[in-house]
């Protein structure tokens, strides 16, 4: 049995009850279904396991840290509403995303109910002014992370803004930058939030924000080597995706855009510039992308985060879960 089933046994119920406990408060009978449509969806919940998991391993108790963990997962759970609504996604774990179950503007009011129950759970928190400034940081954090993400694209989008500000160059720090935000920093959030929930330390806090911190950017490069080689039905979402909205923002292509001599590097930034990218220029960016190892060296970039996430887990007390967890993480192939 693997760690997270361990974990779902001991935690996912709660989980569960709580998620659906805050989105159902005050919700409209005939509009229920639609609000709880994305967490239905499913997700291993790894954010909110994490939040729980530190939390006990830190004091022994897990319960008070239920209300940030649920925050945690609803974060998670908005930005994805929104991310999919941004980049017109419409498949995701494998089920139609809630834009493509029930339109774009029912989304966006989905999206608001869920920001309402953050703010809803954040009150059952055991310190509810630290939890509320927290949480606004990791959100302005996630959506400053989301706005990089666009303008590092090199094509694809009408807005006058990003038209205006779309960045030329992106170099593989300008990528770190924007995982670091977009995707690393609820991961601390969840982790700092479980010590934050128990313990007073905080010199313990900022220890679990770095450990996940490091785990979150290692996590999104794996993620988007998967995006272009992993096993759809494994990974539930379709490949090559980042290629078609013409990503720059993609561990692979930021490493490969940085290694290509300059006529592949054109070639390269060609397929991205397309309207229209077909499964032949997937194949000729994917052959690209081989030509100088860029997905090996993504791999050991990867690598060198998870090291450094490992470093920081080592003064976390009663850690081995937490181990078990990490290297779950960051091995999947899913």
């Amino acid at each position: 049995m693997d760690i997270v089933t361990k974990l779902h046994q001991k935690y996912g119920g709660a989980i569960e009850r709580a998620l659906e406990h805050y989105l159902s408060i005050d919700v409209a009978p005939d509009f229920r279904e639609e609000v709880l449509y994305q967490i239905k969806t499913g997700g291993k919940r790894l954010r909110p396991l994490l939040t729980l998991a530190i939390a006990e391993a830190v004091s022994g108790q897990w319960e008070p840290a239920l209300p940030a963990a649920t925050i945690v997962e609803l974060i998670h759970n908005y930005s994805l509403i929104y991310d999919d609504i941004i980049d017109r996604g419409d498949v995701r774990r494998g089920m139609p995303t809630v834009r493509k179950a029930f339109g774009d503007n029912a989304a966006i009011l989905i999206g608001i109910w869920y920001r309402e129950a953050i703010e809803e759970a954040v009150l059952d928190t055991p310190k509810p002014l630290v939890f509320a400034k927290e949480v606004a940081k990791v959100i302005k954090a996630i959506d400053e992370g989301e706005r990089l993400d666009i303008l590092f694209e090199y094509a694809g989008r009408d807005d006058p803004y990003f038209i205006k500000a779309r960045k030329r160059d992106v170099t593989v720090e300008d990528y770190i930058h924007m995982v670091s935000l977009k995707t690393g920093v609820l991961i601390a959030a969840a982790a700092k939030w479980g010590v934050l929930s128990v313990s007073d330390s905080k010199e313990l806090a900022e220890t679990a924000w770095n450990f996940g911190l490091n785990a979150g950017i290692a996590f999104q490069i794996i993620d988007d080597v998967l995006d272009i080689y992993g096993d759809p039905k494994k990974f539930g979402k379709e490949i090559g995706k980042d290629i078609k909205e013409h990503k720059r923002g993609n561990a692979v292509v930021a490493i490969a855009l940085s290694k290509l001599p300059h006529s592949d590097r054109e070639r390269l930034l060609s397929i991205l510039s397309k309207a229209e990218v077909g499964e032949a220029d997937i194949k000729n960016a994917v052959a690209l992308l081989d030509s100088v190892k860029a997905r090996e060296e993504a791999l050991s970039l990867a690598e060198k985060y998870r090291r450094e996430a490992e470093r920081y887990l080592e003064n976390i007390p009663n850690n081995g879960t937490l181990k078990e967890l990490l290297d779950f993480i960051l091995e999947r192939q899913y």
